[in-house]
């Protein structure tokens, strides 16, 4: 069986199942087609929709030029019939699934008969759009060396600003049933080209080299773009449609994959077929691959702040934990000194027991803790404190037997932490009144943490700090992950986003805590930060923000500076601080310092907001 990535073959079992499904079953039409004294064609194969029209039917000695081969992964090989029709919707490449290792060359003539199918990476409760393929193929080589069908180039003018048609309401949204329109939709542009020879002139990187040996590039050059020449994601309709995925067809023990930064170039043609996959959809597997130009981008460093500015910042350092190379406790310790300006308050996301991901019952992280703030301290930052509510066992979600959660590290020379009866995992702190003033009934403390909005998930961690006699209030969050939503070439359109239900719940119970101290003094200082894994322009932001309670004080930056992460050649925003109005004056940075490189501490961007209360 076939899987869609060399990284995916946990999901190859799912074939058959998206294979059998009767949502792509071939029509009677498509029956006759296939049994008709016309020799089949590649386009008759691919049809002028997403599903072709002869799922499922048997062909025989279709006809076509071999223009890549993948001896890894999913193995099999592509070929474009070079005599094309008169029709933009039909694609004049497939995909040869052969399972073993193909003994074709890229240049052969060949016939193949097999099974037509409709395979979809991930499966079909992923929402993934399918791959039209022939499977259990006999393959015939009528002759060698053959020129390669011409290369369709992908750029700006070919490939349309809006993205994609709406679904069907009575399919259920879903776009496989409509003709494509290749001129009107980037989807469907890219869908008339599966399989076929194309190709991509010099290109920005807009998403770096990732652990899989892949990349992204834009080949809209002016497309929302970011500061430092990544692509933002603004809004739901703003996907960004000149990204494309780059991986290679050679084995990487033979031909390395090239390292690139946002903000490189791809210079040189890329060449090779467009294939769809699970992880980004639609990516070019290049044959040749163009070179990698580097550009000047480096890791920023924030300001540092005044005498009389409190600093507070988030980040989430990845699943830290004492199994970790020292390198990497050194190589995030001197990223809060360099590069934040060793904040005074610091809510820390992804902070792992003292075993990590060993699953033994231990959720103690005070070896964790220990050994990041000496590094801290070796880095010539601050001796700092921390303070933190371990959770229940296998209560909180992430990496099985991690138990992470958020910590607050303080420089006790700057801040003092205000202790109030410390909480447990499952004491929720309140609100009250001491000396005429809000103040929290457990800090630490958990925010609601029986609420079923937490199941699963990391509770808030809120703390009660004075800065130069001034109460300041820290609610650090790292909210439900995205996982489960679909991507943004689901053939659903809009996609499916399921986790943001379980987001807006949890901004709808952060929110209502914040309003619980703001009814007991209007003037409170009050910062809601973590990883929010949501964008600045969501429901859950929204939620959070309800009622005038918080600023989303990422919205302050112009928005080519709003993200923290990178995602599929998108830059976008998870990680925030938001404001009670009592905050009337900040600066703010969103301090780029891991998603748009390859080498990354965190796959995510720490936020840093300083204030004078």
């Amino acid at each position: 069986m076939r899987s869609s990535h060399p990284r995916s073959a946990a999901v190859a079992a799912l074939v058959a199942t998206a294979l059998a499904t009767g949502l792509l079953a071939g029509s009677a039409d498509a029956a006759e087609g296939a049994v008709s004294a016309d020799p089949i064609r590649i386009h008759d194969i691919q049809g002028t929709t997403r599903i072709s029209p002869l799922n499922g039917k048997q062909v025989t000695d279709v006809e076509g030029i071999v223009t890549g081969v993948r001896t890894y992964g999913s193995r099999g090989f592509w070929i474009q019939d070079p005599d094309a029709d008169d029709n933009d919707a039909t694609s004049e490449g497939v995909f040869v699934f052969t399972n073993a290792v193909p003994t074709v060359a890229v240049g052969d003539a060949v016939k193949v008969s097999g099974t037509v199918g409709e395979y979809i990476p991930g499966g079909l409760t992923s929402g993934n759009q399918s791959v039209t393929q022939i499977s259990k193929p006999t393959v015939t080589v009528v002759s060698s060396g053959n020129a390669l069908p011409e290369a369709t180039a992908i750029n700006e003018y070919s490939v349309p600003a809006e993205y994609a048609p709406a679904g069907d309401p009575a399919a259920g949204g879903s776009i496989n049933g409509l003709t494509l329109e290749p001129s009107r939709y980037a989807l469907d542009h890219y869908e008339s080209l599966e399989g076929m020879n194309v190709k991509i002139g010099t290109s920005r990187v807009v998403g770096a080299t990732d652990p899989y040996s892949e990349l992204w590039v834009t080949v809209k050059g002016w497309e929302n773009t970011a500061k430092r020449g990544g692509t933002v994601y603004g809004s739901y309709e703003s996907q960004n449609t000149g990204r494309l995925q780059i991986q290679q067809l050679a084995p990487l023990a033979q031909q390395p994959f090239p390292v690139a930064n946002v903000g490189d170039k791809l210079t040189g043609t890329t060449e090779g077929p467009l294939d769809f996959n699970q992880f980004g959809g639609y990516t070019l597997v290049a044959r040749t691959l163009g070179t990698v130009k580097a550009g000047t981008l480096a890791p920023e460093k924030t300001k540092p702040h005044a005498e009389q500015e409190l600093a507070v910042a988030t980040y989430n350092v990845e699943n830290l934990d004492p199994t970790d190379p020292q390198e990497k406790f050194d190589a995030l310790a001197k990223a809060v000194v360099e590069n934040l300006a060793s904040p005074d308050i610091l809510a820390l996301e992804e902070i792992q027991d003292d075993n990590g991901a060993k699953n033994d019952g231990t959720v103690s992280a005070e070896q964790t803790l220990t050994k990041f703030t000496a590094a801290i301290s070796a880095a010539g930052g601050p001796a700092y404190q921390w303070r933190t509510v371990n959770p229940e066992d296998k209560k909180d979600g992430g990496e099985p037997g991690g138990n992470i959660r958020q910590v607050f590290l303080f420089n006790p020379a700057r801040v003092s932490f205000t202790e109030r009866a410390p909480g447990d995992a499952v004491t929720a702190t309140g609100v009250t009144k001491v000396n005429g003033k809000a103040a929290l009934t457990h800090s630490p403390g958990r925010v609601d943490p029986a609420n079923p909005a937490w199941a699963d998930s990391r509770k808030p961690l809120a703390g009660e700090f004075v800065f130069r006699g001034k109460p300041v209030f820290v609610i650090a969050n790292h909210f439900g992950s995205k996982g489960g939503d679909e991507g943004l070439t689901s053939h659903h359109q809009p996609p499916v986003r399921s986790s943001e239900a379980k987001r807006l719940l949890q901004a709808q119970a952060v929110n209502g805590f914040v309003k619980q101290i703001l009814a007991e003094d209007k003037n409170a200082n009050v910062l809601v930060l973590g990883d929010i894994n949501d964008f600045e322009f969501s429901a859950t932001t929204d939620a959070l923000a309800d009622g005038g309670a918080l600023y989303p004080a990422i919205k302050s930056l112009p928005k080519a500076e709003r993200y923290s992460y990178v995602y599929q050649g998108n830059a976008q925003v998870l990680d925030q601080i938001l404001t009670s109005p009592a905050i009337k004056k900040f600066t703010y940075d969103s301090v780029h310092i891991n998603a748009e490189f390859a080498a990354q501490n965190s796959d995510h961007d720490p936020q840093v907001l300083r204030f004078r209360p």
